[in-house]
């Protein structure tokens, strides 16, 4: 058995790519996009006329209304080969403004209600700002189910599960990229590996926690560097992972074990935390990785909304 199909066994996997022609030999459950990987569809000859049709047909409708229409078709290509569920992003520029996040969410999901796909399939990211997770538990009482993203501490995904989203994805991948380039020649691979990773410890313990407290929030583990974080995190709820990755676990066969398990998580010994806005601003801000990987990845997500508005304007 690859490692992948024994994955399989403790983990949903997910697949993090806008690419879905090259989703469906993983077989994944659901998939995950961002503006980041939908720019990068975009840019590929097979994918320009999707985008090309897009604009044609909403010519003369306002800019972010096509964006939208663009990413739910991207999604519907995609729930046309995935069986589950798959995580579509409001735009980052609204990472701070809970009012446009509800209407730009409850815009997408009535696009693809028009295309007759259900609202259980889809999960509308939005970052895991204060003002995202306030739409987010305003999203969810209506129905509407979120993956909040940009997780990168551990209140975060507290205040996450309190607002009772449906799904998380913290993000290993950028946790280790900082602790890396913080330690500088300091850093010993070898020492921060598997379980030591940083950023696999961020999860183990959101992980715990929410288990330890019946949290039903889901926790999805994302931007994976390496196979081994991704087998050091086997058994958490769902893994959403690269083309590139899925294809290194499917020649591998080493033994997976199950590294997260929810019955040792329950006799943990942790107390309850709860945040107010107050509570979570001051306890972000003294996470200098979180605060600055945060503010990055908006950065980051923001510049490529633009990007991806530049080539509408200009198809």
């Amino acid at each position: 058995m690859n490692q992948l199909d024994a994955l399989r066994q403790f983990t949903t996997v997910v697949a993090d790519t806008g690419d879905f022609r090259q989703m469906g030999s993983y077989k994944p459950q659901d998939a995950t996009t961002n503006p980041s990987l939908i720019l990068k569809a975009v840019q590929k000859s097979e994918y320009q006329p999707l985008l090309q049709q897009t604009v044609e047909r909403f010519r003369g409708r306002p800019l972010d209304e096509i964006m939208d229409r663009l990413l739910v078709r991207f999604g519907c290509e995609i729930l046309s080969i995935i069986p589950g569920r798959v995580s579509t992003e409001v735009d980052a520029r609204l990472s701070f403004d809970a009012n446009a996040t509800v209407a730009r969410a409850e815009r997408i999901v009535e696009l693809y209600q028009a295309e007759g796909i259900h609202v259980d399939r889809v999960l509308i990211k939005v970052a895991s700002t204060w003002e995202g997770i306030q739409a987010a538990a305003q999203l969810e009482r209506r129905g509407i189910h979120t993956n909040l993203t940009l997780l990168f501490s551990f209140c975060q995904a507290v205040a996450c599960g309190q607002a009772r989203v449906q799904l998380i994805s913290p993000f290993v991948g950028r946790i280790y990229d900082w602790y890396k380039k913080s330690a500088g020649a300091a850093w010993v691979e070898a020492d921060n590996a598997g379980v030591n990773d940083p950023g696999v410890k961020s999860v183990r313990q959101i992980y715990t926690y929410y288990k330890k407290f019946g949290i039903a929030t889901e926790v999805m583990g994302a931007s994976f560097r390496n196979t081994g974080q991704i087998i050091a995190l086997a058994g958490c709820d769902l893994l959403t992972i690269a083309p590139e990755l899925l294809s290194q676990l499917s020649a591998s066969e080493a033994p997976v074990a199950r590294a997260l398990d929810p019955v040792a998580a329950k006799a943990a010994a942790l107390e309850p935390l709860r945040y107010d806005e107050v509570g979570f601003r001051y306890a972000l801000n003294e996470d200098a990785m979180a605060t600055e990987k945060l503010a990055e990845g908006i950065r980051a997500f923001a510049a490529d909304a633009a990007k991806l508005d530049q080539l509408m304007l200009a198809a």
